[in-house]
């Protein structure tokens, strides 16, 4: 690990040896947040930039992007980075791909654990549970559409919840609202109370791409794309792997 980040304090001094230091806000997506606070010190120390970090949900973020509020990057799904780079809200070109991560699934801390290792157990998993979980963001979009290619979305209608913005699954596995819960991987593995089960079955998986931009209205462009070249080095990769996150190429 040393290795790794003697590799990044080169690779950072070298993107960033002719700007002076600035601070850096950024709005960014909980779900690389253990990798990104791991990640964030190392380059505050090689450059000197400071990194001033907002956490929010997809859903807040967009409105927080689309209300003008002043960030020099922002961290959330590629759809949405399009978006608003399609709207003006962020600088053309400015898009950098960040980090992978898949849906995973999760129970109560000391509840039986089904078995989920086919996408047709995960489906017999989720008709017999009294309630289900999925989150507001990129993952819980998947879910609906995975339960409707099941052909039960109707008969989980009545047993899922959606959590409210920027509260994680385990929130409500741990106050045993739900007993069967998925969101983003990195979301999950961290987390106290539940039993994480592991990443949906290969079959059934799907991918939310992490990526940045720079807003238009950030006042420190230059030191906010050091900083995305540093959260995507290929020497980061360890650090994401070991939080349920996974490098390039996309």
């Amino acid at each position: 690990m040393k290795f790794v980040f003697a590799s990044l304090f080169c690779a950072a001094l070298a993107i960033s040896s002719a700007a002076p230091a600035a601070e850096i806000r950024v709005l960014s997506s909980g779900a690389v947040k253990e990798a990104y606070l791991e990640l964030t010190p190392q380059f505050e120390a090689a450059t000197g930039h400071k990194v001033v970090t907002v956490w929010s949900s997809t859903v807040l973020m967009k409105k927080q992007i689309a209300d003008g509020e002043q960030f020099d990057l922002v961290i959330v799904g590629a759809p949405e980075i399009d978006d608003f780079i399609a709207t003006q809200k962020a600088l053309a070109g400015s898009r950098v791909d960040l980090m992978k991560v898949g849906v995973g699934m999760a129970v109560k801390e000391g509840a039986p654990k089904p078995d989920v290792s086919s996408g047709a157990k995960v489906k017999e998993a989720v008709l017999a549970a009294k309630a289900v979980a999925y989150s507001s963001g990129p993952s819980g979009v998947y879910i609906q559409t995975m339960l409707a290619k099941m052909g039960i979305a109707e008969e989980a209608k009545a047993k899922t919840v959606q959590t409210k913005p920027g509260v994680p699954v385990a929130d409500y596995l741990r106050r045993g609202e739900v007993d069967f819960g998925f969101q983003q991987v990195s979301e999950l593995v961290h987390e106290g109370g539940i039993a994480y089960l592991g990443p949906l079955p290969a079959e059934i998986q799907n991918y939310t791409i992490f990526s940045s931009g720079v807003p238009s209205v950030a006042k420190e462009p230059a030191a906010a794309k050091a900083f995305q070249t540093w959260l995507a080095a290929p020497e980061a990769g360890p650090v994401k792997k070991k939080h349920g996150l996974e490098g390039g190429p996309f």
